[in-house]
């Protein structure tokens, strides 16, 4: 009997999962597949720490299908070599999957299966993934669209699974061969996969279980001080609900988190309630974002408001680079967040848009070679919430008024005592507060006293922090007066990403004097 495959991609899950229930209501055996491709594990935004991720969810998602009946078979090769031979194999009768917003490389793979299976004349049945909508012409009435999506019960698993079996032609030999050949029983090693070496110590697990575990004592009273916590690095870590690394392989759906933070308020338990409803507001602009690649693929690579084209492209400092890249630019605060990065694969949002801005604003730096590397350190890089977000944090996407963060100011804000930048950069940690924040500020005599010599022992600061944003607001405020058409395109912009949010709608009279351009003014929340 033909199959009905279910292709796995980043949805490691059997709860909330469209395509799987669609497939065991088939009436047909059911395949879960799931291909490991090289080649995605071999693009520029792909590292270590991520597949590490990505193993573990796919190790409990097998065993949550055996439960059910239909074992995850695991192949290693291109995807459409892998259609064809589960095809020559068992059969197929169709095939589902959910819709994937990705990365380029995604997107075009998606293409090739999908023409692949139509040649094949074999159905392709794309479910949405999430609240975003494919093809999308008009952002209006998409805030009632996601209430729709998200407001609704999470879809149960399925109860059964009729199992897979190869056809007689198969198991005689010849059409299995492919698939034998493709099939592998353990889950590679990063180092398979040419990925790099990639010590990440402080690694969140991946897998549904640690999903479930995190959820459950975010909504149950861990995150009581999450609106005030979020920003500080010191308490983000426990406050916020450290679910983004599952939304980013799926082993949880953000249905799921609403009806939990929904469940918990409606009980009056655990989480008061205007803490969960902030985290849920932080919901809405994860798919607010992750709208706009979709309708947008090549913000991953351009930008989102072409009159900034050269604006930077020019003028990359490899050295300056170097010392973001590595946490040694000599402001303490900012040295920190990259290590603490490096370290654990996560950082809260705010510290995560400061960093973006410091290398974009203060050392000049291209939003994508910068965003490469972060997305290379994140463990829960979602490029549909990455791309458009570097670029909002880098001051190209012609909408949002551009937030030039003093890395002194949010190291003394965010870290007055010293604590945070003490344990990830120990060679200033005998120093007191608030000149920790400020080494380059004591005399030599007064540095040397507590073991530092700056140049030595820790880096001076790669430039005037001050002065850099000056130059930086300076050289915006006269792209801005020296190329014309720039609101226009700024209008044009707003018009297919902006918020539909009442309260958001920004304002467009040309003479207005705060900001050079329309704005998201709404989203001001999530960094000041």
């Amino acid at each position: 009997m033909p199959h009905a495959l279910v292709w796995f991609k980043r949805d490691l899950r059997v709860v909330d999962h469209a395509p799987l229930l669609a497939a065991a209501a088939s009436g047909r055996p059911v395949l879960p597949v799931y291909v490991i491709e090289p080649a995605l594990w071999r693009q520029d935004d792909a590292s270590g720490r991520q597949w590490a991720v990505v193993r573990e969810g796919l190790q409990e998602l097998r065993a949550q299908l055996a439960a059910l009946g239909a074992p995850l078979q695991w192949l290693r090769g291109d995807a459409v070599e892998a259609f064809a031979a589960l095809h020559r194999a068992f059969g197929l009768a169709e095939v589902h999957a959910h819709e994937e917003t990705g990365n380029a490389w995604t997107f075009a793979r998606d293409r090739r299966v999908g023409a692949w299976l139509r040649e094949a004349g074999i159905p392709f049945i794309e479910h949405p993934n999430g609240s975003t909508v494919r093809r999308l012409r008009r952002r209006d009435g998409w805030a009632r669209h996601w209430e729709g999506h998200n407001g609704e019960t999470p879809l149960p698993a399925p109860v059964a699974l009729a199992p897979a079996r190869p056809t007689n032609a198969a198991s005689a030999g010849g059409a299995g061969a492919a698939f034998a050949e493709l099939r592998c029983d353990a889950l590679p090693e990063a180092r398979e996969l040419g990925l790099a070496d990639d010590v990440c110590p402080g690694r969140q697990p991946g897998g549904r279980a640690s999903a479930l575990r995190l959820l459950g004592s975010f909504v149950d009273g861990r995150g009581a001080t999450y609106s005030r916590g979020m920003s500080s690095p010191i308490s983000a870590p426990k406050v916020c609900s450290r679910l983004s690394v599952h939304f980013a392989t799926g082993t949880l759906s953000i249905r799921e988190a609403v009806a939990a933070s929904r469940a918990a308020q409606w009980e009056g338990r655990g989480t008061p309630a205007r803490a969960l409803q902030s985290f849920e507001s932080r919901l809405h602009w994860q798919g607010h974002f992750m709208q706009k690649l979709e309708s947008e693929p090549a913000i991953e690579f351009r930008n989102t408001h072409r009159g900034f084209d050269g604006l930077r492209e020019g003028d990359f400092d490899a050295e300056a680079f170097a010392a973001w890249r590595t946490g040694t630019t000599g402001w303490p605060f900012v040295d920190a967040c990259l290590r603490m990065l490096a370290a654990t694969g996560w950082i809260n949002f705010r510290m995560r848009a400061m960093l973006v801005a410091v290398a974009s604003y203060h050392l000049w730096l291209h939003w994508r070679e910068t965003g490469l590397h972060l997305a290379r350190q994140f463990t829960d890089y979602e490029p549909g919430i990455h791309w458009p977000q570097v670029q909002m944090q880098s001051g190209v996407t012609g909408i949002n008024i551009p937030r030039i963060y003093n890395p002194v100011k949010q190291g003394l804000d965010q870290d007055p005592e010293g604590t945070f930048v003490r344990r990830w950069v120990p060679e200033l940690a005998a120093l007191p507060a608030p000149w920790i924040h400020l080494p380059w500020q004591l005399p030599p005599a007064s540095l040397a006293k507590h073991g530092v010599v700056l140049g030595r022992d820790y880096p001076r600061p790669i430039r005037d922090h001050e002065q850099a944003a000056r130059e930086a607001k300076a050289r915006l405020t006269a792209w801005w007066r020296d190329h014309p058409g720039m609101r226009e395109q700024a209008r044009s912009v707003l018009v297919k990403h902006g918020s539909r949010m009442k309260q958001a709608r920004p304002r467009l009279d040309a003479r207005r004097k705060e900001s050079p351009a329309p704005h998201e003014a709404t989203q001001g929340h999530l960094f000041d």
